[in-house]
């Protein structure tokens, strides 16, 4: 019988029962799907393979990274050619595998992309890993467990699925009135002032007001380039600097103990007292802190405002041929349009609406992120929008998702799992203007210590249940 604060793992056989140490010295443990090989993917099959946990890694790529694969063959990545990753690397390393000590703050794209390889070579997850094979569906078997039907036409069963498929792939363009006559990309698929479309000399609309947005209008607005630069934006947003003091803005953060009000209140300060306001610089005044939005990161951004390299626009009423009408009434002849409008959160492999998002860009309720309460051998690791930074995001959720496949680790009570979703969304998302790009945003250093604390009360929890396993292990690894 479960004791109270526990739930009895399901679906439990009686062979189950065994020591679970045993199972790990036999291989006796679920075999995992881990769908996409980025960074959230192979972080999560390396510690699988940490624990002794069979898995497979399905890529519809040919090669590992994700969205930090430049120009990849599967059309994910939303790299541009001149990316550098806006979190520093100090605070983007893996824990167990550190970043060269010759790197820049801010790396560029091609160094981090090396790194992950090194990574991958590094702990041998590479013969795991099934490349140019995408999962078209997966399905639960109705007494657990998955069946995954691939691109090559095969059927796989699994007894546990990890979704690590990334949300910066899925576009999402805005719809206005009217028709617009010139060429129009999403930056998603932006790779240069000259790939898909030669901006020289253009007049271009940069829409948006988020990081790429920034980037992208900053290379843009270079007077050899585009003949005008427009940036169109709803509402104004505070523009972070990368460094404070000549270190990078988030290599000394205030500890995660801090209240998070008073964490709030003092960086607020020091944003407002090292940028000033946002009008000084020609941009928009925003109605809300540096903190109540998705943080917006560029050092070079206010310097093109300033020097009138660009000129800022608001909201569209609607398109108009060759031009485009904004809200004040004011005219603009365009020749480009670069939305820069964010991403929908996509699950393709799914039919039951339950594990997908909703319309308003909500992923399903997750315990910790991971966990839907009432699907035990389903997990999602590395769907959130973490500041500071995402690259390391699904490591820490790694430790979850093998301590519980390995009988290390028990939730709470489904209850309690859902009391604590609805506190967690509320403390990470609650300071948030309503917007879908808010949605799945989380404080990083707030959720590691929160997690720590979880894994322990989860493994006294299972040391109470006898460490039997919640997903029993069925599907037998293919000879």
């Amino acid at each position: 019988m479960a004791q109270t604060g526990t739930v009895a793992p399901p679906h439990v056989a009686p062979e189950v029962a065994l020591d679970v140490v045993a199972r790990k010295r036999t291989g006796q443990l679920p075999r995992v799907c881990i769908i996409g090989a980025g960074c959230s993917g192979f972080t999560t099959a390396k510690r699988l393979q940490d624990n002794g946990i069979p898995f497979v890694v399905y890529e519809a790529s040919d090669d590992i990274g994700g969205n930090w694969y430049f120009n990849n063959p599967n059309g994910m990545s939303a790299c541009y050619q001149s990316l550098h990753i806006d979190t520093s690397k100090w605070r983007l390393a893996f824990e167990d595998y550190p970043v060269p000590a010759e790197w820049p703050d801010y790396p560029h794209h091609a160094q981090l992309l090396q790194y992950f390889h090194d990574y991958v070579g590094h702990f041998g997850l590479r013969p795991h890993i099934r490349f140019k094979t995408r999962v078209e569906k997966a399905t639960r078997r109705s007494g657990g467990g998955w069946e995954i039907r691939l691109s090559t036409g095969e059927t796989e069963r699994f007894d546990a699925l990890v979704v690590a498929n990334g949300h910066h792939w899925a576009a999402r363009i805005p719809d206005y009135p009217g028709q617009f006559s010139g060429p129009q990309i999403h930056s998603h698929g932006y790779r240069s002032p000259f790939d898909p479309v030669d901006c020289v000399g253009k007049r271009v609309l940069v829409v948006g007001m988020g990081n790429s947005a920034m980037d992208i209008a900053s290379e843009l607005s270079q007077r050899p380039i585009a003949s005008r630069l427009f940036v169109s934006t709803r509402r104004g947003v505070w523009v972070l600097p990368k460094y404070y003091r000549g270190q990078p803005l988030d290599k000394n953060p205030a500890p995660s103990w801090m209240p998070k009000r008073l964490r709030n209140w003092l960086a607020t300060r020091m944003i407002k007292k090292l940028v000033g306001r946002m009008s000084q610089y020609g941009l928009p005044e925003p109605e809300i802190g540096p903190f109540e939005s998705h943080g917006t990161v560029s050092g070079e951004f206010l310097l093109r405002a300033g020097s009138g390299d660009l000129t800022m626009k608001p909201g569209i009423e609607r398109l108009d041929g060759d031009s485009v009408i904004f809200t004040d009434g004011t005219r603009e002849q365009v020749d480009v349009i670069v939305w820069a409008t964010g991403y929908d959160i996509r699950f393709p492999f799914f039919d039951d609406p339950a594990l997908t998002a909703d319309a308003e860009n909500r992923p399903p309720p997750l315990f910790k992120r991971i966990m839907k309460p009432e699907v035990p051998d389903l997990f999602y690791v590395g769907l959130a929008q973490p500041l500071p930074t995402l690259v390391n995001f699904a490591e820490q959720q790694s430790k979850l998702v093998a301590a519980y496949l390995a009988g290390d680790y028990a939730p709470p009570t489904p209850a309690e799992m859902h009391r604590v979703i609805a506190s967690d969304e509320a403390y990470h998302t609650g300071q948030y203007y309503a917007s879908r790009r808010h949605t799945i945003q989380l404080d990083f250093d707030h959720y590691v210590r929160n997690l720590k604390k979880e894994l322990e009360a989860g493994a006294k929890r299972a040391n109470a249940l006898g460490n039997t396993l919640p997903v029993p292990p069925r599907q037998a690894e293919p000879d």
